[in-house]
C-alpha cells in the first residue's frame, strides 16, 4: 500500500531569514553578492521614510509626468547625452528644444531650415546654465576693456534674492558680486538700485523672473529703460542676464504681453530650468543667447575621441540623455495650447488657495499665485508662534510647507511658501487649506512662541 504524499508548498516570506537578521551594510561595500529582490526590497523600504514628493510644497522641482514619458525616459537612461555622433537622433532632439526655446524667448536670427540658428545649449538644471551665462558675460567684459582686464575685478550686480548658485559662480570665477538689499514689504530689486551699483568693470545685472523667495517678476523691462539711458549718456553699457529658472516657461503663457525676454535689446541671455515649470523630471535646463556674438568662441571647445569633430559648451560632460528626451515629449505633447492650459489652472489653483488664507485674517499674503503659481504669505499679528511652528505643525498632515526668512536687508521677515505644481490639484489645494486650518487651531492652544525656529529645515 502505498502512502500519500502531502504537498508542502514552498515558503519564501519575505521579511524573516536573512532580511530580518542580518543588518544592511552602511559604510562598507559588502563581501557577499545579495539577490536582486532582496536588495531592492531594503532600498524601497528605506525610502518609505523619505517624505512623498508630492506633497513638498518646498521644491519647484517637477514630481509627475505622463506615464508615457516616464517611459521614454526609461528607456534613454544609459544614452550619454554626450556622445553626439553615436546618438545623433538624441542629439538633434536636444537641438530642437535648444531652438523651441529660444524661439519661445524671442530670440533674434532664427531660421526654420537652420536648427544651428539657434544659440544655446541644454544643462543639468539652471545651475549649470547660470555659470555657462556668466562665463560669457565674463569673457565678454575682457574683450571690451581690453589687455588691461588683469588689473581689474570684475563685478556683478544682483539682489541679494538671488539663488545660491549666482553666489557660487562668483566665488569660483572670482568675480565680485554686488548684492542690492531687501526691504520689509519690497523683495525684488529696483532700477534706483542697479544704476547705483554698475560702473565700468560691471560685467552683467542679473534680473530674475520669477525669485526663489516669493514668485515675483523683477521690473526687468524698467531695469534695461534705465540701463538703456545710462548708456546713451555716455555711461559704461552693461548687459542683461535674465535668470528665468522658475518664470521662463510660466509668463510666456500666463503674460504673454509682458516684456522682459529678448525683446528687450539689453537682455544678452536667459536661462530656464526645464525641470521647474517646463514639467519634466530633473535635471534639465537651458541657457540661450541672443546671438552668436554673446557667446565667445574661446569657451566653445572641440573634441573627436567620441568619434567626429564636436564643438562643446558645457560644465558638466557625461550625462543622460533622457532628461532632453522628457523634455522634447512635454513641447510635442503640451504644445503652446497645453502648457498655456496648465499654467491657467495652476495659477487659478494658487489664486484660490491665496483667497481662502487672506479672507481667514490670520495672514498677510506676499505673492497670490498670480504672477507664477507660487504662494508666499506670514502670519498676521503676533499669534504667540511663528512661520517655522506652523511649518513644522503641517508636517504631521504629512506636508512639507517651508519657512524662511528673507534675504538681506529683510531678515527679519519669515515666510511660508507654496509651490502649486502640476500634480497639485483643486482637490489638494482644498485639503491642504483645511489642514492649515486645524494646524493653527492646535497651535493656538500651545502657543510654543517659536520653539521650531531654531529647526529651520528649510532655511535659505
Amino acid at each position: 500500500m502505498s502512502r500519500k504524499r502531502t504537498h508542502v508548498p514552498q515558503v519564501s516570506p519575505a521579511y524573516t531569514g536573512r532580511m530580518s537578521m542580518a543588518p544592511v551594510p552602511a559604510l562598507r561595500m559588502p563581501e557577499e553578492c545579495m539577490d536582486p529582490d532582496v536588495a531592492y526590497r531594503f532600498i524601497h523600504d528605506e525610502l518609505m521614510l523619505d517624505g512623498s514628493s508630492r506633497l513638498n510644497l518646498a521644491t519647484f522641482v517637477s514630481t509627475w509626468m505622463d506615464p508615457q514619458a516616464e517611459r521614454l525616459m526609461a528607456e534613454t537612461f544609459d544614452k550619454n547625452m554626450i556622445d553626439k555622433d553615436e546618438y545623433p537622433a538624441t542629439a538633434a532632439i536636444e537641438q530642437r528644444c535648444v531652438c523651441m526655446v529660444a524661439d519661445l524667448f524671442h530670440a533674434e536670427g532664427l531660421r526654420d531650415d537652420d536648427p544651428s540658428s539657434a544659440i544655446g545649449v541644454s544643462t543639468i538644471g539652471s545651475s549649470e546654465a547660470v555659470m555657462l551665462a556668466g562665463l560669457a558675460m565674463k569673457w565678454l567684459w575682457r574683450e571690451k576693456v581690453g589687455d588691461g582686464w588683469k588689473g581689474r575685478t570684475p563685478n556683478m550686480v544682483m539682489g541679494s534674492n538671488v539663488q545660491v548658485v549666482w553666489e557660487k559662480f562668483c566665488r569660483y570665477f572670482d568675480v565680485e558680486p554686488r548684492y542690492l538689499p531687501m526691504e520689509k514689504g519690497r523683495y525684488v530689486i529696483t532700477p534706483e538700485q542697479v544704476l547705483a551699483a554698475v560702473d565700468e568693470n560691471t560685467i552683467g545685472v542679473v534680473a530674475i523672473l520669477g525669485t526663489t523667495f516669493t514668485g515675483e517678476l523683477e521690473p526687468i523691462s524698467d531695469i534695461c529703460a534705465a540701463l538703456d539711458t545710462l548708456a546713451a549718456d555716455a555711461g559704461p553699457d552693461i548687459p542683461v542676464h535674465v535668470d528665468a529658472a522658475s518664470g521662463g516657461f510660466v509668463v510666456p503663457f500666463l503674460h504673454p504681453e509682458l516684456e522682459w525676454d529678448f525683446r528687450l535689446p539689453r537682455v544678452v541671455s536667459i536661462n530656464v530650468s526645464g525641470h521647474k515649470y517646463g514639467l519634466t523630471y530633473p535635471g534639465i535646463g537651458f541657457v540661450v543667447w541672443r546671438g552668436p556674438e554673446y557667446l565667445p568662441d574661446d569657451l566653445v571647445f572641440r573634441v573627436n575621441y567620441l568619434g567626429g569633430d564636436m564643438p562643446t559648451f558645457t560644465l558638466n560632460f557625461s550625462r543622460p540623455g533622457n532628461q532632453v528626451i522628457g523634455q522634447y515629449y512635454n513641447f510635442l505633447r503640451l504644445g503652446r495650447f497645453g502648457y498655456r492650459k496648465v499654467m491657467a489652472s495652476l495659477s487659478q489653483t494658487a489664486r484660490w488657495l491665496g483667497d481662502q488664507l487672506r479672507e481667514s485674517g490670520r495672514f498677510e499674503v506676499i505673492t497670490d499665485g498670480s504672477a507664477i503659481p507660487v504662494l508666499s504669505f506670514r502670519l498676521s499679528g503676533d499669534p504667540g508662534y511663528t512661520e517655522f511652528d506652523v511649518s513644522h505643525e503641517l508636517r504631521a498632515y504629512g506636508w512639507q510647507v517651508p519657512a524662511y526668512t528673507m534675504p538681506d536687508d529683510a531678515t527679519d521677515i519669515s515666510v511660508l511658501r507654496v509651490v502649486v505644481r502640476e500634480g497639485f490639484s483643486a482637490d489638494m489645494a482644498r485639503a491642504l487649506h483645511d489642514d492649515i486650518t486645524a494646524a493653527l487651531g492646535h497651535l493656538d492652544t500651545l502657543k510654543p512662541n517659536g520653539y521650531f525656529d531654531r529647526l529651520k529645515p528649510f532655511a535659505h
